[in-house]
């Protein structure tokens, strides 16, 4: 009779905001789930391209800032069990940092970068250069027909995860936010002066505003001047006779 072993659970090391790439000050939650027992009867740790990162904690959620391009790498989670010898290792997943830095001095300040490795915490400090997108407005029109409306689009280089935060004014008011819309696309229907920005993480990270895009309606603007020219029939007669 043979025996079959009773196939163990994978752990899973899961990130928030999901996305292809990061930007310089952005936050990232890494999470890490054994789904073996109890959250509790495990210790925590995470490595980064093979080497121990977060040494092992009850702590299964760790919410990293962005620092510096060194944050991108191949992170993976592990477990330890409390009562045993027993050990669990995650999936592995990339992170991609955009951004630049540089060194500026050679002192010992390891709170100064909360994203490198270990080594590089008490040997350096970072001067960041941090690459802040801006999001990109663009309107399949900018004349709104009468009774009808256009569509605005907010995007950005790395497009996962973004939520969207619209903006509003004209030439005599103030800009406004525009409630309830975090989509990518909107349709509008109102004339004004429009502008976006993304926002994604927790904490919230955004980006720089949009170049503004000004939407006109059909009824806003100037009637064309249009001079229609009719010759009556004596006139006429008299143009044909002459010729």
């Amino acid at each position: 009779m043979e025996i079959k072993k009773k196939k163990t659970p994978t752990a899973v090391l899961t990130i928030e905001p999901k996305s292809s790439s990061y930007f310089i000050g952005e936050f990232v939650t890494f999470k890490c789930d054994m789904n073996d027992g109890r959250d509790t009867d495990w210790y925590y740790a995470i490595n980064k391209d093979g080497r121990d990162y977060v040494r092992y904690s009850e702590y299964k959620v760790y919410t990293l800032e962005m620092r510096s391009t060194d944050c991108s790498g191949k992170y993976q989670c592990y477990g330890s069990s409390k009562w045993s010898d027993y050990t669990k290792n995650s999936n592995t997943v990339s992170v991609t940092v955009l951004g630049k830095s540089s060194v500026i001095n050679n002192v010992m300040t390891p709170h100064i970068l909360k994203c490198c490795s270990m080594a590089l915490c008490f040997l350096f400090v970072f001067l960041i250069t941090a690459y802040i997108p801006r999001a990109t407005l663009t309107a399949g029109t900018t004349i709104i027909p009468v009774g009808g409306s256009v569509t605005l689009t907010c995007s950005l280089q790395s497009s996962d995860g973004w939520k969207y935060e619209w903006f509003r004014r004209t030439q005599t008011t103030y800009e406004g936010k525009i409630r309830d819309q975090q989509n990518r696309d909107i349709r509008v229907s109102q004339g004004g002066i429009y502008s976006c920005i993304g926002t994604r993480g927790n904490p919230v990270y955004y980006t720089y505003e949009s170049d503004d895009v000004t939407i006109e309606k059909t009824s806003d603007l100037s009637p064309l001047c249009v001079m229609n020219f009719q010759l009556d029939n004596n006139d006429r007669k008299t143009k044909t006779e002459k010729n």
